[in-house]
């Protein structure tokens, strides 16, 4: 859906495929685990021979098996955001920057519809807006503002993980290919990963600190070593003088389980996406952390979808 848009609508981006790396029979026997589950769900996945993967890319270190999506890539997300905000505003949707949502007060159980109370800047002063159908979208802030709207036995806890990235200096080794470590059971993160942007540039990360304030974007230089660490394993001839601390990011989840769904039992937790019932024309999206940028179309065709249909 997403490679359809870009390039109808010349957004860059690159079909890089993903390989999910086993070092071992235990890590082995998860990514056949990640394998069914992706069949399960429609999801291509394929196992590469140890052979082709050492031929395809030297640098990467695969001892037991490689697992590859085909259709995972990278996209210009600025240049998609911009996109998406210029077709809202042409089909006649306004954006409020700077808008503080300060509470949102249901009207008869959202029968009569949503208040929302709005401050802009640095103004004392709230506005009004009235709504027959929310559409709560927060990201960070979405359990917080969720649970000021539905009665306290349907509220949530939410959690923030924070995670580090790593900039990379150095000619080589340069994969051209997404790499991932083999997922760990009850893991929040999917490893401290290699990524790259638009012009081949490669990053490390991100990690999995817990912290209590979404706005927390300091950086930590004591969890370098362990990222150094963790990347060797799957590209042991990176220079690693030349592996820095960049930058953060917070992602909202919704427990601290598993980032990987394998079946039942691995603690994962998908994203909420949900017409909640007693309140009408209200809709959640909690726990929408990076893949929701790429699925954002999909994403938007569910709401549609049950609001709508």
């Amino acid at each position: 859906m997403i490679y359809d848009l870009c390039e109808k609508q010349n957004i860059p981006y690159r079909n890089t495929k993903k390989w999910i790396l086993a070092q071992n029979s235990e890590q082995h026997e998860k990514l056949m685990r990640t394998h069914e589950f992706t069949k399960s769900i429609g999801v291509p996945t394929h196992f590469v021979p140890l052979s082709e993967a050492h031929e395809r890319e030297p640098d990467v270190r695969v001892t037991e098996a490689c697992l590859e999506s085909p259709t995972t890539g990278i996209i210009d997300s600025h240049a998609y955001m911009s996109y998406l905000e210029s077709d809202f505003q042409g089909s006649g949707g306004d954006i409020a920057n700077h808008t503080l949502v300060e509470s949102i007060e249901p009207i008869d159980f959202g029968t009569g519809g949503y208040r929302i109370h709005t401050r802009t800047g640095s103004s004392k002063e709230t506005d009004k807006i009235t709504t027959d159908t929310l559409i709560n979208s927060a990201g960070l802030f979405a359990v917080p503002l969720s649970n000021s709207i539905l009665p306290s036995s349907r509220h949530m806890k939410p959690y923030y993980a924070k995670g580090s990235y790593y900039s990379y200096s150095a000619a080589g080794p340069r994969p051209q290919t997404l790499i991932y470590p083999a997922p760990t059971t009850g893991a929040a993160g999917l490893g401290t990963h290699l990524t790259m942007d638009m012009t081949g540039a490669i990053r490390f990360g991100p990690d999995v600190e817990w912290v209590d304030d979404p706005t927390d974007y300091s950086v930590n230089e004591e969890r370098l070593p362990a990222a150094l660490d963790a990347i060797e394993t799957y590209l042991p001839s990176i220079r690693r003088e030349k592996v820095a601390l960049d930058y953060s990011g917070i992602r909202p989840k919704l427990g601290r389980g598993g980032a990987v769904a394998s079946g039942k039992g691995d603690g994962f937790s998908d994203f909420y996406i949900k017409k909640e019932d007693g309140f009408p024309g209200f809709v959640n999206l909690l726990g929408i952390e990076s893949p929701g940028l790429t699925s954002s179309l999909a994403i938007a065709d569910m709401v549609d979808e049950l609001l709508y249909k």
